[in-house]
Formats: C-alpha cells, sequence, structure tokens
C-alpha cells in the first residue's frame, strides 16, 4: 500500500485506481502563530534568562564543556562548576546558529527542512515499554523497536525516526548496534542517535558512514543524524549531555537542546518563570555548541509544563502546557532558531483522555509554530510507554493536521456558483455534475475513522476506533518492506557490529 493513501486495503476497496493521492513529506505551517507574551514582556522573558546565566550560572559537570566556556571568556568555578556566562557571547552564538537548515535521509525524498514554517513530526521516543491490545504493557525489545521504525518509515506524515521504544533485551554497551543498524536498514528517513558516551556515538557515526556510503568528509559536511539533549534542570548540564552537543557540534551532526521544565518541580511554579529557567538552560546549550564549531546546527528545545501539584505526576494537555508551548515557540523565533515542541498525554491508555490530551498538546505546538514535534505518535503515560494503537490514532491526526495546512483553493470553479443555479431549493448535491467530477478526491479519507450511522457500526462488527487500529498496524507490518540496501554494504555493517561486539562494545561512560 501506497504511504501517500489511505483507502485501499484497509477498506477493503478492491479498484485502487482514483484513490486519493497525497504527499505529506514536506509540511508547511500556514496558520497563525499565537502570542502568550506581549513583545515587551517576551523580551523581559530574554533578558531575565541571560540574566540567569550571567549571574547565576549553569552547573556543567564536563571539564572539556568547562574548556570551551572558559577559552571563551566565560567564567568558571571549579569548586562549584558553575560557568557564568555574558550576553555576548550569547549573542555571538546565536550569530552562528542556523536558522534554517536541511536533515537529510538516505535519498533526496527523504530530506527535512527545519526552521521558518517548516513541520516536521516525529513518533515516540524513549519509553522503556510498549503496549498493544493482544499482549498489553511489557519491557520493549528490539523487536518492538524495529516494528515501530518500520510503522514511521511506512507513513510519509513522520518526517524522522526517533528512539521510539528502549531494546531492554539488548546489554546497553550493545543495544546502540542493533538500534542503529535498524533505522539504517528498515528506513531511509533522518534518524537518532543517543548521546551516551562518545565511544557509543563515534560507533553510530561510524555505521552511518557505512550506510550512507559517505567519506569522513562528506558526512560532517551535512547533518544526517540527531540527538536529543536533556538539562538537568534546575540548571545543570552533566557529563553525558554536555559531551553530547561536543560530538555531535563536532561532526556537523543536530542536537536538540531540551530543558525538563515542569513548572512546580524542576522549574518556578508559574508558567514564565518556567520559561525563563528553559531559555536559560537551552542558551546555554546552544551556546555551548556554537563554541565547538560555529554553524553546528541546533535546534532549541521546550518540555516545560505543569505537575500534578497533589502527586509530583507530570501533566500535559493542560491549559498551562499549551501557554508555555506558545511561550517557547515566541522565544525561538526570538532568536531565530528552530524548535522542538511536543505531543504529550499523561493517559495510560489509549483513551479518551490521551485523545484530548494529545490534541490539546499538539494544538499548543501547532499553533506556537512548531518546527520539529516530538513524541507525535504513540506516546503514552507521560512517556514511559509506546502503544501501537495509538500511533495509528494519532497519525490520523497528524494527517488531519497536514490537510489543515492546505490553504483552500478559492477559485472560480470551487466557489461553485453553478452548482448552486444547478440545484433547486431543498434539493441536494450528491448527484450535481460538480459533485460527481470530484467526489473521489473531495475529501481526506481516514485511517481508522467510521463515519457510518449505528445501524452499520453494528451490523459490520462494532469496532472501536483502537480495534480498527490494531488490524492496521497489524496489516502495515505484514506487508512492510525494507528499503534496498547493496549487500556489499549491509555485509560490512554486519561486520563492523560484530567486530565491535567481539572488542566489547561501548559501555556508557
Amino acid at each position: 500500500m501506497s504511504r501517500r493513501t489511505r483507502r485501499g486495503r484497509h477498506h477493503g476497496v478492491a479498484d485502487t485506481s482514483h484513490r486519493r493521492e497525497v504527499n505529506y513529506r514536506n509540511l508547511r505551517n500556514t496558520l497563525l502563530r499565537q502570542p502568550v507574551f506581549s513583545e515587551d514582556r517576551l523580551e523581559a522573558t530574554h533578558q531575565t534568562a541571560l540574566r540567569v546565566i550571567r549571574e547565576l550560572g549553569i552547573k556543567v559537570l564536563n571539564p572539556e564543556a568547562r574548556e570551551y566556556f572558559r577559552k571563551a571568556g566565560a567564567s568558571v568555578d571549579e569548586t562549584s562548576l558553575l560557568v557564568r556566562i555574558e550576553p555576548e557571547l550569547v549573542t555571538s552564538a546565536l550569530r552562528t546558529a542556523p536558522g534554517e537548515f536541511v536533515m537529510h535521509g538516505a535519498i533526496p525524498d527523504t530530506n527535512v527542512t527545519l526552521g521558518g514554517d517548516h513541520v516536521a513530526f516525529v513518533c515516540v521516543g524513549g519509553a522503556p515499554h510498549i503496549s498493544d491490545l493482544d499482549r498489553g504493557k511489557r519491557p520493549g525489545t528490539l523487536e518492538d523497536t524495529r516494528n515501530i521504525i518500520k510503522l514511521s518509515e511506512h507513513f510519509d506524515v513522520l518526517h524522522m525516526q526517533s528512539p521510539n521504544v528502549e531494546s531492554q533485551d539488548i546489554p546497553v554497551h550493545l543495544r546502540h548496534y542493533q538500534v542503529t543498524a535498524a533505522q539504517l536498514t528498515l528506513s531511509r528517513k533522518p534518524f537518532f542517535i543517543y548521546s551516551r558516551g562518545s565511544a557509543q556515538v563515534e560507533d553510530s557515526f561510524a555505521m552511518t558512514r557505512i550506510a550512507r556510503g559517505l567519506s569522513q568528509q562528506e558526512f560532517e559536511a551535512r547533518p544526517w543524524c540527531y540527538t536529543i539533549i536533556n538539562t538537568n534542570s534546575p540548571r545543570q548540564l552533566d557529563v553525558p549531555m554536555c559531551q553530547g552537543i561536543i560530538d555531535f557540534a563536532r561532526a556537523g551532526q543536530m542536537s536538540v537542546i531540551t530543558p525538563f521544565t515542569l513548572a512546580g518541580a524542576m522549574a518556578p511554579v508559574t508558567m514564565p518563570g518556567a520559561l525563563v529557567l528553559q531559555h536559560a538552560e537551552a542558551l546555554a546549550g546552544i551556546v555551548l555548541s556554537q563554541l565547538v564549531r560555529p554553524g553546528a546546527p541546533v535546534v532549541y528545545g521546550s518540555f516545560t509544563s505543569n505537575v500534578d501539584m497533589k502527586s509530583g505526576s507530570p501533566a500535559f494537555g493542560t491549559p498551562e502546557f499549551v501557554q508555555a508551548a506558545f511561550g517557547a515557540g515566541q522565544l525561538a523565533r526570538h532568536i531565530g532558531l528552530p524548535w522542538r515542541g511536543s505531543a504529550a498525554t499523561a493517559s495510560n491508555a489509549p483513551d479518551e483522555q490521551s485523545v484530548y490530551e494529545y490534541l490539546m498538546s499538539a494544538w499548543g505546538s501547532i499553533l506556537g509554530g512548531v518546527n520539529m514535534m516530538v513524541h507525535a505518535a504513540g506516546w503514552l503515560e507521560g512517556g514511559l510507554t509506546g502503544s501501537m494503537e495509538k500511533f495509528i490514532l494519532d497519525v490520523e491526526m497528524l494527517q488531519t493536521f497536514a490537510e489543515i495546512f492546505n490553504p483552500l483553493d478559492s477559485g472560480d470553479a470551487e466557489l461553485a456558483f453553478e452548482a448552486i443555479a444547478s440545484v433547486d431549493p431543498g434539493g441536494h448535491f450528491f448527484g450535481c455534475d460538480h459533485t460527481m467530477a470530484r467526489y473521489q478526491t473531495a475529501f481526506y479519507e481516514p485511517l481508522v475513522s467510521d463515519w457510518s450511522n449505528f445501524g452499520q457500526w453494528t451490523e459490520s462488527g462494532s469496532k472501536t476506533a483502537t480495534q480498527r487500529a490494531n488490524g492496521v498496524w497489524k496489516k502495515i507490518l505484514e506487508e512492510f518492506q525494507a528499503p534496498p540496501m547493496e549487500q556489499a554494504i549491509e555485509r560490512e555493517l554486519q561486520a563492523f557490529i560484530e567486530r565491535r561486539s567481539a572488542e566489547g562494545g561501548a559501555p556508557i561512560d
């Protein structure tokens, strides 16, 4: 089945010659951006963040990172490990950080532009568990990781691969070989590498060069893969995260600097205060990336929300989450960088709560001007679980967003005066020429939504949307075919994995 169609075999339609063809590979957000700050308060937020990193500083646990800051003129206290960054250093870094750039896939069709009004959707990331209707919730395995990679490759509304679920059946010092190989052999899209120490990162870079047929110079000339850097809020960059920024910047690969600022827990309880802390921490990471390599691709990341003040649990899809998303989008545009947002839910199951929290989160990110929306398919339980059924339900919503981005064609034929004139008052438009010429391509055709009446629904088996989603993901996996790769490259990739595994792999630093 084409990734660009949604009827055909899933709906039992034999004739595919008139299916609606769409292309969601290169999306642009045509909607107005929603501000939450006035211009003067936006600048005040930025200036307060600059004051935080100048006066209070960021604790930097990585010695190499501290040395980069010291050589650039930042104040470094080796006793407290606090680094204080002057505004001029931030301004200089923001001048070199690209406001728009291309992430490269194995083929040009899978390239992804980040920045401006471009939008990229990325599925669930970092979940330790997987769930589906058949086997329930359980620890993730390599098979589960591979399955989600296949789903992400199948749908062109998903633009990059993600860390999806953890392959817990493989030891951590060997896991990156199998997960990276799965992304490189099952997908042609830009992909993710964990920052779990320089040795693992360099292994993954080497595998990328093998699979993509790149020299060292060709690899470092443009971004092919990315990592996500989470600060240890409040005001701390740890050893592996700093090393990840350094390793990826040095190699010209993309870092997404994402503070984890939950208001009332790791950040001030007010959303403006939480955004100040987020902005300060993101700026510190962005500066480090540009000190390592001016012009290194970097994305301003945000993951600011509130917590349930009774339990301390993260909450998503809340009014506060949406306001924080609007503010994060404004701050990213204020400094001229692409913005990474999220579509999240704290629900434990693919139920009504998961849908309304997801949609509130997603709309917050979309209307905030997100360029890279992470956790956009399959995310449950505040990120602890990846759900196969939720993945399909979320793709349904992503495709809806993609359709909404299309401006309406308001040409004379579409304004339909002649069609209106051809139907008598009180009549209908089902059979008029205007409708008959367009009915096969007029509207979005859903993956799992059922618009039949109650009688038809019960006669056809009365399946819920979640049950229908279960059948959709199974059918996709059953029919999935990996993109072609030269046998010599596959053998070289496997030989690399076998050699490095025999040498002991790459333990986390």
